[in-house]
């Protein structure tokens, strides 16, 4: 079958759009609706206009809904062409909210860059329709995100995600014409509504109109204070995600980048988060311990990832006594760096400010939930996501290419194992817990420590593992993205789910393709598996594998916490859940707490 391109005749194949037989060809052709990861085409931005000729005369079509025919003409480059995509630009651009210097996608913006493509340079229209942008709403009452409407070029990408690969659904397409928005279906506003803060429509949305909330301004004011002790901290991920960032092959490990930039910018405490991920293990291991022995609601889910819990929460709340109660990592670094850390460090705990970088844009929603609080005060104050930390660096001058790197110096809250590193991954949970809980029950390591079953980025796996004489064999589920995880959820109420331990994480492939990570230009997810790899690589080379084996584990037990799921442990490591169906949001007065945090 062939067709011809610019003159030149190409093979193509059945059912291909003259986009895909373009690119496939090398040819380009501009577009921005159009996203192939999730197989989106819905031709509504109207720029990838191109001249065709064939049985039924000449005329102008959009490439990525038009299928290629035998013999066919395609014109990609003539002067009619160009004029109609310049003009569809045009019309998008003015169309739009164009203070770009106050954007979240400033100097990353697919709009920008498809202006350039297109040699555009004026806009004849953007005193005509930029009034009509600015008064579109800006929804900043979520505690994770802002929704912000004078920016959408409703592509559509941001519902399609949500509703395909996490199977929420809670963005809407509201309103006709110009007044098109995206919306959060019948709630009144984005706090209240059944998104659950995921961020998976920050990484797909071209412009700024979905974005977290920024918090560097409160970061750079604590770094800027006599009177604030700030320590940070940094997920398990991060140390091979921020480097896409500043142009480092995919999957480069940059942790000690990170430790030599943060000294730079004058953090007075670094400390890793991977630590909290071995104390994670040691309790939710025990938790699924004790309701194995004690006739506990089985199968016990995981409880480390916020988007997951938001996503319980609001959507199917039956399944909350499942979860586990153990907090998520940066969950159980937030008490322990306002009261162990300080203790052994000689610090003041009350001027102690715990800033955390993470993957994700839940985490800003899981550090303002009351249960993570004491006596009014948060356990964790800054939630910054990859991209936040990014644009923080750049600000402060910290050229992360040539910076030399750093260990950490702090012996107290960083020692960790190749167990906390893989918590990165989907899968990484499930391969630590079961780790530790095998040594636990038979006082011996599993052979091989690594579970290969439970390896992979399959949405659903599952695995069955002997766990020794006491317990027998056991069926173990991992997934990933939402969609999974609530058909797992409803066999568990229905009564027919066979497994003992369940491991959900919101976002596909788990916190190497979190919320916050890099966001990416006409791709998506892209080299997961060199990530992924990374992670299982820092596991294999580290000294300890084993969370139950970290020596700074062992002393934080004997001196401070006493045993895993001891009164102490409870109080400050676990937490509750509630149904939020019938209350979605927090009280006011809460909402007010929150919202003094994060602005």
């Amino acid at each position: 079958m062939k067709a011809f391109l610019n003159k030149r005749e190409y093979d193509f194949q059945d059912g291909e759009s003259i986009l895909e037989f373009a690119r496939r060809h090398g040819v380009f052709i501009p577009s921005l609706c159009q996203f192939k990861p999730l197989e989106h085409r819905p031709a509504t931005c109207r720029v990838c206009l191109v001249s065709v000729t064939d049985a039924a005369g000449t005329r102008m079509v959009t490439a990525c809904d038009t299928r290629v025919t035998q013999d066919m003409y395609i014109d990609t480059i003539s002067k009619e062409v160009r004029d109609r995509q310049r003009l569809q630009v045009e019309l998008i651009l003015a169309d739009h909210h164009q203070d770009c210097a106050a954007c979240a996608r400033h100097g990353d913006c697919e709009l920008q860059d498809l202006s350039e493509a297109v040699g555009l340079s004026r806009n004849r229209f953007a005193q005509v329709l930029a009034g009509a942008a600015a008064k579109r709403l800006c929804d900043t009452s979520a505690t994770s995100m802002l929704r912000d409407m004078t920016k959408c070029i409703r592509c559509l990408r941001c519902v399609e995600v949500c509703r395909k690969i996490q199977g929420v659904a809670a963005l809407t397409v509201d309103g006709r014409g110009l007044g098109t928005v995206i919306g959060v279906g019948m709630a009144p506003d984005h706090n209240t509504s059944a998104c659950i803060q995921c961020g998976q429509c920050t990484l797909v949305c071209p412009t700024g109109a979905l974005a977290e909330r920024d918090q560097n301004d409160q970061v750079l004011d604590y770094l800027a204070s006599p009177d604030v002790i700030t320590v940070f901290s940094f997920a398990p991920s991060v140390r091979v995600l921020l480097g896409d960032e500043f142009g480092f092959p995919a999957g480069s490990n940059v942790e000690g980048k990170i430790v030599a930039a943060l000294r730079a910018i004058g953090a007075d405490v670094v400390i890793d988060t991977d630590f909290a991920a071995d104390v994670v293990i040691m309790e939710e291991g025990t938790e699924l311990l004790n309701r194995v022995r004690e006739g506990g609601k089985l199968p016990m889910f995981t409880s480390c990832c916020p988007g997951w819990i938001n996503f319980a929460e609001k959507h199917i709340p039956g399944i909350l006594p499942y979860l586990s109660t153990t907090r998520s990592p940066q969950g159980v670094l937030g008490p322990l760096a306002k009261t162990y850390l300080p203790l052994r460090m000689g610090l003041d705990a009350k001027k102690i400010r715990n800033i955390s970088i993470m993957p994700c844009v839940a985490k800003k929603d899981e550090a303002a939930r009351p249960q993570l609080a004491r006596d009014g005060v948060p356990d964790i104050d800054v939630v910054l996501t990859v991209r936040e930390f990014s644009r923080l660096l750049r600000r402060l001058g910290v050229d992360l290419v040539n910076i030399a790197p750093e260990p950490f110096d702090n012996p107290f809250m960083s020692a960790s194992t190749g167990a906390a590193v893989i918590f990165g991954t989907t899968g990484g949970v499930m391969e630590a817990a079961v780790r530790t809980v095998y040594a636990l029950l038979n006082g011996q390591e599993l052979q091989g420590i690594v579970a290969a079953p439970l390896r992979g980025l399959e949405g659903v796996r599952t695995a069955e593992l002997d766990l020794g004489p006491e317990v027998g064999p056991v069926k173990l589920a991992i997934c990933h993205g939402l969609r999974n995880a609530k058909i797992l959820a409803e066999e568990v109420l229905a009564g027919t789910s066979p497994y003992t331990f369940i491991e959900v994480m919101a976002c596909p492939g788990g916190c190497i393709d979190g919320g916050g990570t890099s966001r990416f230009k006409g791709s998506y997810h892209a080299a997961k598996q060199r990530k992924q790899q990374s992670l299982y690589d820092l596991d294999h080379n580290m000294h300890y594998r084993q969370s139950h084996n970290n020596p700074q584990i062992k002393l934080l037990y004997e001196e401070f916490l006493t045993a895993p799921n001891s009164e102490k442990a409870h109080h400050l490591l676990h937490t509750y859940y509630r149904d939020r169906q019938e209350w979605p949001s927090q009280s006011i007065e809460e909402n007010k707490r929150k919202l003094t945090l994060v602005e």
